[in-house]
Order: C-alpha cells, then structure tokens, then sequence
C-alpha cells in the first residue's frame, strides 16, 4: 500500500455515567497503534441522556498519512478472521457514501481484543477517497480488512 486510499480516519464513543471514563478511554486506545497513540487527540463533549444522565462523547478525526496508514495496519491486523469474512459478507450494512464503518465492542477492547459489536461501540470510521462500493471492497482487500 503505497499510497494510502484512505482521505481519513475518524474515532467516536460515549461514556456513560455508568462507565469508567478512563477505562473506556483506555479501551479506545487498545484499538489504536502504540507508536502513534499521543498524536491522535479526543474532543470531548458534555452532554445529558434521556433522563438527564451526563454522557460524554468522545471524537477524534485524523487526516495525517503516517498515522491514518498505523490506524489501519492496526485494525486490520487486530480484526479476526471471521470479523472480516462477516464484514465481506455483509459489506452494504458496512460501507456507505464512500465510507466502512465499523464498531468495536468496548469490554473487548478494554481486554485487548478487536472484536466487532453494535451494542454502545467505540465507533470508527474510515472514509475512502474513492465512493463505488466496488473500489472500496478492494482496497479493503488490498489493506486486510476483507478476506
């Protein structure tokens, strides 16, 4: 991959009042690349749930190569195999407008592990400076995100 197909790399989770907002934030950082984690800074943003619950959403958004480039080697190298079959089997709930979403399951990754959930996710999205569908699937093939 000489050239990095990928215009952006864009991290989004919540912390509820339930949670840790330092173990969620540590959770995220297992996802990302050891070497480039201090270059990759969260905005954070106060916010109040349906029941006037504090909610803090975290953001962060990323267009520099170098870590974009260390953003996706990690994540593909972190995906399991049968992440990344499911998400080639199921590549329309996955990609969209030139962009592959994908959510990660936060105890997991608390744990070190990269494993794919819908459930309250650390969301991650990569958007693709081409927008076909078909180009997407194979640069996602080209990168390791798709068998």
């Amino acid at each position: 991959m000489s050239q990095i197909p990928i215009a952006f790399v864009e991290i989004s989770f919540f912390v509820h009042a339930t949670e840790d907002e330092n173990k969620v934030t540590e959770a995220v950082r297992h996802l990302l690349p050891t070497a480039k984690t201090e270059n990759i800074v969260f905005k954070r943003t106060s916010l109040r749930g349906h029941h006037g619950n504090p909610i803090a959403f975290f953001e962060a958004k990323t267009k520099e190569k170098e870590i974009v480039r260390a953003v996706v080697e990690n994540l593909s190298l972190g995906l399991s195999p049968l992440d990344k079959e499911s998400m080639f089997r199921e590549v329309e709930l996955h990609v969209e407008k030139g962009n592959l979403y994908l959510r990660f399951d936060k105890q997991a990754a608390f744990q070190g592990q990269f494993k794919l959930g819908v459930s309250d996710p650390i969301r991650v999205r990569l958007r693709f400076k081409k927008s076909k569908l078909e180009d997407i699937v194979v640069i996602c093939k080209e990168i390791g995100m798709f068998p």
